[in-house]
């Protein structure tokens, strides 16, 4: 049995390593379309910093882990997919034939339409070639524009302002990393960033980029405001790597279709990561969730169905995010902006950068975030993904939020003492 995996990021690699723990004797091939070793985006900015070199970044750090497991690695960018004849064809004149196949060929990061985007000079932070080009331009003293402060803009500023660079971060929304904060979060970690000498403009656009006198940039706002730069970094979203699979009878939306056994429309066939539009844990409802915990979940749920068939499907993904800004941690989980009828229980400390919010469905846990705090990270999650129903514990979480690890603890007493009876 051939299989063939399309991508080398951490669905690839999660799927290729469990076929062959599944089926030591199957013959697997990933497709790598960059040169490097499987790699971790997740680990750019430590290289950024200078923490670590670009070894680092690797998935895997020992040379030979791939070849001593029997996973054959070929650098090559496939262009299309003949599902019928089963072939991947590669750019070029080659192609490798498949007995099933795993479409993992995560994002790309997206660029907005506007004049001089594509300047040299204005870099995305999505590839080791990227980072590269950042390190060789982000000096001490530069004046860099950082677009976008969402999730991957956050971890980027934080690398940046490491760096010492003089920081301007434009982002459209009223607030930063807006797919995973309200207005009050959002605009706490916004003011943390204020405090660490960032200037960050949310609500602003950036209508054009112009570049004058050699390698210096006109960074023009909806508001009128020129802003100067010597670097101009692009991080307003990825969209999933998609278009090599037209004409091949595979359904494609915002991600590849897939079903609770992470199979697409096409028998044999399979996707994860961030190119698969997966369950959602909380709703049911199937979309891109592009994290590193789903992507390696995914791979090992679509390694499983490729080789022992569809046993047991998918229950979903608790939708979690956990991002450090500059030093200040902020999670969310589940359905963190709450339900139709739902009740939440705040509490907030501006002062001390401290922030948590709970959402109840009657009386089940089934969001929460929090800021500058990690002592309730596994118990939100664990309390969601169990849809334990806290009872009387419901109440006193509305009084005050920060008892929710007691509610926890009792939850799970109680559980114990029925288990036992």
């Amino acid at each position: 049995m051939h299989h063939v995996i399309i991508g080398a990021g951490p669905a690839a690699v999660s799927a290729a390593e469990q076929i062959k723990k599944l089926d030591a004797s199957s013959d697997v091939t990933m497709l790598a379309a960059e040169v490097a070793p499987p790699y971790s985006r997740m680990a750019i900015p430590y290289m950024l910093v200078g923490n670590i070199d670009q070894p680092g970044t690797y998935l895997r750090k020992n040379s030979d882990h791939f070849s001593s497991l029997g996973i054959n690695i070929r650098h090559a960018r496939a262009s299309s997919v003949d599902t019928q004849a089963k072939k991947v064809k590669l750019l070029g004149v080659d192609e490798v034939a498949y007995d099933k196949l795993l479409i993992a060929t995560g994002a790309t990061a997206t660029r907005p339409p506007i004049p001089g985007i594509d300047l040299e000079g204005v870099y995305n932070c999505w590839s080791l070639a990227d980072a590269h080009k950042i390190i060789q331009h982000a000096h001490e003293g530069s004046n860099v524009v950082l677009m976008g402060a969402g999730f991957i803009g956050c971890i980027i500023l934080e690398s940046l302002a490491a760096r010492k660079v003089n920081l301007t971060v434009i982002e459209m929304e009223d607030r930063m990393v807006s797919r995973m904060t309200n207005n009050t979060m959002g605009n706490m970690i916004k003011d943390w960033c204020v405090a660490k000498g960032i200037r960050v403009m949310t609500s602003t656009k950036v209508d054009a980029i112009a570049q004058r006198d050699g390698n210096k940039f006109d960074v023009n706002t909806n508001t009128g405001e020129t802003i100067d730069a010597d670097l101009v970094i692009c991080a307003t979203g990825v969209r999933s790597n998609t278009a090599f699979l037209d004409g091949s009878g595979v359904n494609v939306d915002a991600g590849v279709i897939v079903d609770d056994f992470m199979q697409t429309s096409v028998e044999g066939v399979y996707a994860a990561g961030d190119v698969a539009q997966g369950k959602d844990f909380s709703t049911g409802e199937y979309y891109v969730q592009a994290i590193q915990p789903t992507a390696v979940e995914h791979g090992k749920i679509a390694a499983q169905s490729m080789v022992r068939g569809h046993l047991t499907p998918h229950s979903g993904n608790v939708n979690m995010n956990v991002l450090d800004t500059a030093g200040l941690i902020s999670t969310s989980f589940g359905m963190w902006m709450g339900v139709d009828g739902g009740e939440y229980s705040e509490l907030v400390d501006k002062e001390k950068f401290q922030y948590i919010n709970l959402q109840f469905k009657d009386d089940v846990l089934v969001g929460a975030s929090s800021l500058g705090m990690t002592q309730h990270v596994g118990v939100m999650r664990g309390l969601i993904q169990t849809e334990s129903p806290l009872g009387e514990w419901k109440d006193k979480l509305m009084e005050n939020p920060m008892r929710i690890s007691e509610a926890y603890l009792a939850g799970a007493q109680s559980q114990h003492r029925a288990m036992s009876a």
